[in-house]
């Protein structure tokens, strides 16, 4: 049995602050592009070539208010989503738009785009009422709620209990 798979994972900086619009139901959708750089050395000359690629990215719902608020130009980001193709006609001639409809995003890069560092993760899963977005602290290991009472009901060492041989 054959599956189709529609799913594209990109890491890159946006090229632009995120612009957002509603649709006439009052849901936000933001877009904004992406750019991802390559980078090698010619063969022959041993010269440093760079190519960069832009890509379209449209978020809907809380994951378009999230990139709206947090993104702007310059910073990078992990995109996960999955690539839509719009077509219209004008003046007799067929046009072709390929956008990444973003169902995860997250934020690389620290608050300045400098550190390297994941920092928070967004994702949009939907449910009845459309988009859901949950936010994931990545630098955190989640602990589970007994780990969490037990560490909330540890009491401080009285000095007799310290050891001695602190070597300051």
């Amino acid at each position: 049995m054959a599956y189709d798979l529609n799913k594209v994972m990109l890491i890159g900086r946006a090229g632009r602050d995120p612009e957002t619009r509603f649709t006439n139901n009052r849901v936000p959708v933001t877009t904004f592009s992406l750019a991802t750089t390559s980078r090698w050395r010619d063969s022959q000359t041993q010269e440093p070539q760079e190519e960069t690629e832009w890509h379209n990215v449209v978020c809907f719902g809380r994951l378009a208010e999230i990139a709206s608020e947090y993104l702007k130009k310059g910073r990078q980001c992990y995109i996960e989503g999955q690539l839509k193709t719009q077509s219209w006609e004008r003046d007799g001639v067929r046009h072709y738009k390929t956008d990444i409809r973003a169902n995860e995003l997250i934020l690389l890069g620290g608050a300045e785009g400098g550190t390297g560092q994941r920092d928070s993760s967004y994702s949009r899963s939907t449910s009845k009422s459309g988009y859901d977005t949950r936010k994931q602290q990545q630098s955190e290991p989640r602990q589970s709620d007994a780990q969490r009472k037990a560490d909330d009901q540890t009491t401080e060492l009285s000095a007799d209990e310290l050891d001695d041989d602190i070597p300051f």
